[in-house]
């Protein structure tokens, strides 16, 4: 899969592929498209398409996102290849955390990955209280190349924003936190009130209910603009479906997928 950031510098936008995909930086190639120096009143930029590695290809959508856009009981939540949180569970006890939460609590942490996770931690609680506001931080689950950590806040609602902009801002900052730490092998996925979990079942749900329609109509659908990691449900939800297909569409960051029945282009 190829994909196309900007950044001030090559390095910030290397940085900012690697947040917005969830990928460590050995799991793909860039290649520069263009290089713009900066001046006294100017800032520079730089423009670069990352080309993903085979073995690093997203994972298939979760039991869970699969399960409800199609209507079928919601399957025991866990947490998939790509780190995404647990979905809280209808059956919720009253303080709101799933049943069975303490036996899948985050793995222990690896030798001499104590120090870096605290100051994970600190950073994202430092940040989110000089925004102005109160904030609980703890690590949500611990993998090979991903650390997760969860955000806890009476004003959850405004640290997600808008289709989650704030947390991937805040995730995008974290990261290149952790990059100067000397960690840029392990990208930090931040989430709040199951938030990841819930935008991927909505998404899933949207693709195949854009694919109805361009089958009905026999046409072409073109969605809101999504950032690299929300695109990537929609192609993955539609890839094994036969007769509709998706391409991505614009410039930057958050460009739009369009639906299509194969057939419109005959």
């Amino acid at each position: 899969m190829v994909y196309e950031f900007e950044g001030r510098t090559e390095k910030e936008a290397i940085d900012v592929a690697a947040a917005e995909l969830g990928l460590a930086r050995d799991e793909f190639d860039v290649e520069i498209l263009e290089t713009q120096s900066g001046g006294l009143f100017k800032k520079g930029k730089v423009r670069l398409r990352v080309h993903v590695h085979s073995n690093a290809r997203p994972a298939p959508i979760s039991e869970a996102a699969a399960a409800q856009a199609a209507g079928r009981p919601i399957p025991e939540p866990r947490y998939d290849r790509e780190g995404r949180g647990v979905r809280r569970e209808r059956g919720a006890d009253s303080a709101g955390e799933p049943r069975g939460a303490a036996s899948r609590q985050a793995a222990p942490s690896p030798e001499g990955a104590d120090e870096f996770e605290a100051k994970i931690l600190e950073f994202v609680k430092t940040t989110v209280e000089k925004m102005g506001y109160a904030c609980e931080v703890s690590v949500l689950f611990r993998e090979d190349k991903k650390l997760g950590v969860r955000l806890d806040s009476e004003h959850a609602s405004i640290l997600i924003g808008k289709k989650g902009k704030n947390l991937d801002a805040l995730q995008l900052l974290v990261n290149v936190y952790a990059g100067r730490l000397g960690r840029e092998d392990l990208r930090i996925v931040i989430d709040s009130e199951n938030y990841r979990i819930r935008r991927e079942e909505a998404l899933v749900k949207l693709a195949y209910e854009s694919a109805e329609k361009v089958r009905r109509t026999r046409g072409s659908l073109l969605l809101e603009p999504m950032n690299p990691f929300e695109r990537r449900i929609i192609h993955t939800t539609l890839n094994d479906i036969v007769d509709v297909e998706t391409k991505s569409e614009g410039e930057g960051l958050y460009k739009q997928v369009r639906v299509l029945w194969k057939g419109a282009k005959r």
